[in-house]
């Protein structure tokens, strides 16, 4: 009985120092280089989101970047290919690394407005891990053609121009 508890408190000690260790390893930072974009509306395209992922130099093992989550937003779509086609594998720690993550597709003829969305990048201690790594928020904004605007003050300003004329008499 008398090695018992002490074993039992040894035991207990030992999964606590490995547990924290394993949490240290799913430790990542993630920063969009430009989070907000804007492209027309009218012509539609292509952006490409970049992104730094940086594994702090305390992180006792290496981080497994193996997945991913994200939300786009209707009628945007997301290509994730740039993170599986671009990103190391695995990051050290004290590891950097810039790489595109993904590309929102903006389809000719979307309305004006800002649309939001979420990309998680998932992976951990092994090839096999999906723990959250860190999520980065972004915005597309979509904006009118110029050409739609210039149009839209012209008739403005033939509108003004011929209300002026009836009711002051034509000058």
């Amino acid at each position: 009985m008398k090695r018992k508890v002490p074993l039992a408190v040894l035991a207990l000690l030992l999964t606590m120092g490995l547990s924290s260790a394993a949490a240290h390893a799913d430790t990542v930072s993630f920063t969009l280089t430009h989070p907000s974009q804007s492209i027309s509306g009218q012509a539609g395209g292509t952006l490409v989101y970049e992104v730094t992922a940086s594994a702090p130099s305390t992180n006792g093992a290496a981080v497994n970047l193996n997945g991913d989550s994200f939300n786009a937003g209707t009628p945007l779509s997301l290509d994730d290919s740039d993170f599986f086609a671009d990103s190391p594998p695995l990051l050290n720690p004290g590891d950097s690394e810039t790489f595109d993550l993904f590309a929102i597709t903006v389809p000719a003829g979307t309305l004006p407005g800002d649309y939001s969305g979420f990309f998680t990048i998932l992976g951990g201690a092994d090839g096999g891990s999906s723990d959250v790594l860190g999520t980065v928020n972004f915005t597309t904004v979509v904006t009118p053609e110029p050409g739609s605007l210039l149009l839209l003050g012209t008739g403005l300003t033939a509108a003004f121009a011929a209300v002026r004329r009836k009711r002051f008499g034509r000058m």
